[in-house]
C-alpha cells in the first residue's frame, strides 16, 4: 500500500510490511473534512492497528491528527461538531485523558458507539456517551482533577460523520483551580509535548476569535515544535462572538498557521448539530463581516 491519500489533505506511504509511516503536504482544498471515500476507512483502520500494538513503544511513529487548544477554546465544540455526539461540559478541565476518537462513516441509521480502555470494551449510545467518558476517566485519572497521560479510545460508527481519526488532549491551563494538582499545567504541557513533537503529527490547533492568538498557549508550543506551520491547522471558533477584525487576523497570519485556517460558530443553547450548521451557514453568508472571508476557511464541514 502507497500513496494512499487521508482526507486529501495528507499523504501516508506505509513502506517495509508498514513499518514506517511518513506524512507528506499536499494542498488543502476545503474545510477540515474536504472529501472522504472508501479507501481511507481502511488506511485509517491499519494505522489504528498499528497504535493498538502500541508500535510507539519501538520507536515507530504514526501519523495523528492531534487537537489542541487553551482552555474554554471551544475545542469540545469543534469535535461534537465533527461526531455529532455530545462530550464531557463543565467547569475546569474537561478533558484528562487523551481521547483518542475514531469516528467512521456508516450506512446504518443506528449509530454504534463504543469506549475502550483497561482491557475493555464498554459500549454506549449517544444519550449516555458523555457519561461514559466521564466514568471511564475517573477509572484512568482517578475521581478528582488530575490528569493522565493513558489513553481512552471512543469510536463513533454513524451516517454523516467523516472518516477521520484524532486525539483530544486536555485544555491548557496556568492556574490550578478547584483541586487541580498544583503542576496541573506541567502535566498538561508534558502530555502535550508528547504528542505534538514528532513530524507524523497534524497539529489541529483551537483558537477562540475572541482572543489575541499570539497570546495562546497552544500557539507557542506549537510553534516550538513546528516553527513554520507547515504541519498545523487552526480552527478559529466563536466566530460569531468577535467578527470585528476577524478576517484579518486569518489572512495576516501573525502566528504561522502554515495549513491555514477554518473559522466556525460554535452551537448555542439547545440547537440540534442540524440546526448549528444551517445557522453557521447563514451566519458566514450574510453576515456584513464574517461574509467577506473566503467561503473555502468556513464552516465546519
Amino acid at each position: 500500500m502507497g500513496g494512499s491519500k487521508m482526507s486529501n489533505d495528507y499523504e501516508i506511504d506505509v513502506e517495509a510490511g508498514m513499518s514506517s509511516l511518513s506524512i507528506v503536504n499536499t494542498p488543502i482544498e476545503a474545510p477540515i473534512v474536504s472529501s472522504y471515500n472508501d479507501r481511507i476507512r481502511p488506511l485509517l483502520d491499519t494505522v489504528d492497528r498499528l497504535r493498538n500494538l502500541n508500535v510507539m513503544r519501538e520507536g515507530i511513529q504514526l501519523p495523528t491528527i492531534v487537537v489542541v487548544g487553551d482552555q474554554s477554546s471551544g475545542k469540545s465544540s469543534v469535535l461534537e461538531s465533527l461526531a455529532g455526539i455530545n462530550l464531557p461540559r463543565g467547569q475546569g478541565i474537561c478533558t484528562r485523558v487523551p481521547l483518542v476518537m475514531r469516528l467512521q462513516r456508516s450506512s446504518s441509521p443506528e449509530p454504534e458507539i463504543w469506549l475502550e480502555y483497561s482491557d475493555k470494551v464498554v459500549p454506549t449510545d449517544e444519550e449516555h456517551v458523555a457519561e461514559a467518558i466521564c466514568a471511564a476517566t475517573d477509572v484512568i485519572a482517578g475521581t478528582g482533577e488530575g490528569v493522565s497521560d493513558t489513553p481512552l479510545t471512543l469510536s463513533v460508527k454513524k451516517n454523516n460523520v467523516p472518516d477521520l481519526t484524532m486525539v483530544d488532549l486536555p485544555g491548557i491551563t496556568r492556574v490550578p483551580v478547584n483541586g487541580q494538582p498544583e503542576n496541573i499545567y506541567e502535566q498538561i504541557s508534558r502530555m502535550i509535548m508528547k504528542y505534538i513533537e514528532p513530524q507524523e503529527s497534524i497539529i489541529l490547533n483551537v483558537l477562540s476569535a475572541t482572543v489575541d492568538f499570539t497570546t495562546c498557549e497552544s500557539i507557542r508550543m506549537s510553534r516550538q515544535v513546528d516553527k513554520t506551520g507547515e504541519r498545523t491547522l487552526a480552527v478559529v471558533t466563536k466566530a460569531d462572538m468577535a467578527p470585528e477584525g476577524l478576517l484579518q487576523k486569518v489572512t495576516a497570519d501573525d502566528v504561522s498557521i502554515g495549513l491555514g485556517y477554518i473559522c466556525v460558530r460554535n452551537r448555542i443553547g439547545e440547537e440540534t448539530y442540524e440546526e448549528a450548521r444551517v445557522q453557521e451557514d447563514l451566519l458566514f453568508r450574510t453576515h456584513p463581516l464574517l461574509s467577506l472571508i473566503d467561503g473555502d476557511i468556513v464552516g465546519i464541514l
